[in-house]
């Protein structure tokens, strides 16, 4: 598969320890931005084109939710820029992050007005609830993961939030998280902070094939002319392939058609791409699938590891057909331990890493970040990742790339790796934070939208992605 496989020893980036941070010779005045620049691959060099500016007030929490996003935006910004000035010829443009932009886009999907209406982040039968030893958080949003936790529980498919409540309050929240897993139903029991270390990120380098030259490009759109098969759902993986449809890339989304998908997630992190359904066990679709794949530049999946193995989708199955490609998989429990093939949302995640019983209020009931952090920070951090991995491939080592990501490896970070940081006193021309500074309006194919702007900041940078989102599925599946 691999003509000239890559040493074992430099085919692996892990999170940056301490032998990998910037030194006195080449400072930078944000530590976990430095990090992840670092685990990144990123030149040391460049951390000095980074600043931040805007309010520090955005995302208050008990952890440093406001460091772990700004530096992703931030590695993000800078993996843009260091592109745009590989395909523009000049030097890498100075990034320069707003704060407040940031903390506005990590909660895009509670932004998110459609016609003045604004979405329901959780359904009703999805939270945090009392079991008779603890407690457990559920993800009942979609049709088919609620019908599985109310038939696991024995409870009548039109059980409500009360009857719920009943039946999990006789029950050991570990019980209710296995019975869970086993039905396919979504339940993590709330537990301690988790020692667990998980890396931020992994890449392997696959061999040395070369890689399609791209011509130049505006500083506005380093990503131009790149293809992206967006394989994800919900908020991670799609923040990332939306970055980098902002970037210039084209991103076609691709869904099941087998499997519902909610109009309102859609619409936020739908923007700059587009979207259309292909059942992989029909003939016809899958040889439209093999075509779009044949000249792909790069695969994002989300999907529970293995599960799309069978379609001849594993990354040793990818990398033998396309030794150039560029592969991001994101999971949410890590790529190894008990949980690793297991599927699960970032508010999950928050509860069976420790995160929830941190956050927890002062009458012991288990709390929550105040945005989906996990979901949003690995999402730039991929978005990042293969911005980098495009530049690699022209500049120093061609050949494929296979990045690792996790929901767990986002949360051991923030857990674990990231200093916390005393409150600064805001400077006399620092005002409040106020998200309506960050919101914008559009048409689009479901109505007048009120959304987050992108939060990506060089100099030249997008203010905008080029098209609002259409509807969910309805694409042809070709690329433009």
């Amino acid at each position: 598969m691999i003509d000239r496989p890559t040493p074992p020893e430099a085919a692996t980036r892990p999170t940056a320890g301490p032998a990998d941070r910037p030194t006195a010779d080449r400072p930078t005045a944000d530590r976990p931005t430095a990090d992840v620049w670092a685990a990144l691959g990123g030149p040391a060099e460049l951390l000095d084109r980074v600043s931040f500016h805007g309010p520090q007030d955005g995302l208050p929490s008990g952890l440093p939710v406001r460091r772990l996003a700004r530096a992703t935006v931030a590695a993000c910004s800078l993996a843009a820029a260091e592109l745009a000035a590989h395909r523009g010829g000049g030097p890498v443009p100075a990034v320069r992050v707003d704060e407040g932009a940031v903390a506005t886009s990590f909660v895009s999907e509670r932004h998110l007005e459609v016609d003045g209406r604004k979405p329901v982040s959780f359904a009703p039968l999805s939270g945090f609830w009392r079991t008779a030893d603890g407690w457990v958080r559920t993800h009942a949003n979609y049709p088919h993961h609620r019908a599985r936790l109310l038939a696991v529980l024995g409870l009548a498919s039109d059980a409500g939030p009360e009857q719920l409540a009943e039946a999990l309050d006789k029950l050991p929240a570990e019980q209710v998280q296995e019975r869970a897993y086993e039905a396919g139903a979504l339940a993590v029991a709330v537990t301690p902070v988790s020692k667990a270390v998980h890396p931020l990120m992994e890449c392997r380098e696959v061999g040395a094939a070369p890689v399609r030259p791209l011509p130049a490009a505006p500083v506005d759109r380093p990503a131009a002319g790149i293809r992206v098969l967006d394989l994800s759902r919900v908020i991670s993986g799609p923040v990332a392939t939306r970055t980098l449809a902002l970037l210039g890339a084209d991103v076609l989304r691709i869904d099941s058609p087998r499997l519902p998908e909610a109009d309102d997630a859609h619409t936020d992190t739908g923007f700059g791409k587009r979207s259309t359904r292909l059942d992989l066990a029909d003939p016809a679709d899958r040889a439209t699938f093999e075509s779009l794949l044949d000249t792909a530049d790069v695969v994002v999946s989300a999907y529970r590891p293995g599960s799309l193995d069978a379609h001849g989708l594993a990354p040793e199955a990818l990398f033998a057909r396309r030794p150039d490609l560029i592969l991001a998989q994101l999971c949410a429990w890590g790529w190894t331990g008990p949980r690793s093939g297991r599927r699960g949302f970032d508010s999950l995640v928050q509860a069976g890493v420790g995160i929830a019983a941190h956050e927890a209020s002062p009458d012991g009931r288990p709390g929550a970040l105040p945005a989906q952090a996990l979901d949003h920070g690995t999402g730039y951090l991929l978005a990042a990742a293969v911005l980098r991995a495009l530049t690699e491939q022209r500049t120093h080592r061609p050949g494929g790339r296979h990045l690792r990501f996790s929901l767990a490896g986002t949360a051991a970070w923030l857990l674990h790796g990231i200093p916390p940081e005393p409150t600064a006193a805001p400077g006399p021309d620092t005002e409040p934070y106020e998200a309506a500074h960050w919101l914008t309006e559009t048409d689009s194919a479901y109505g007048r939208l009120r959304y987050a702007r992108p939060p990506i900041g060089y100099d030249g940078a997008p203010a905008d992605w080029a098209r609002p989102p259409g509807r969910w599925g309805t694409d042809a599946p070709v690329w433009l």
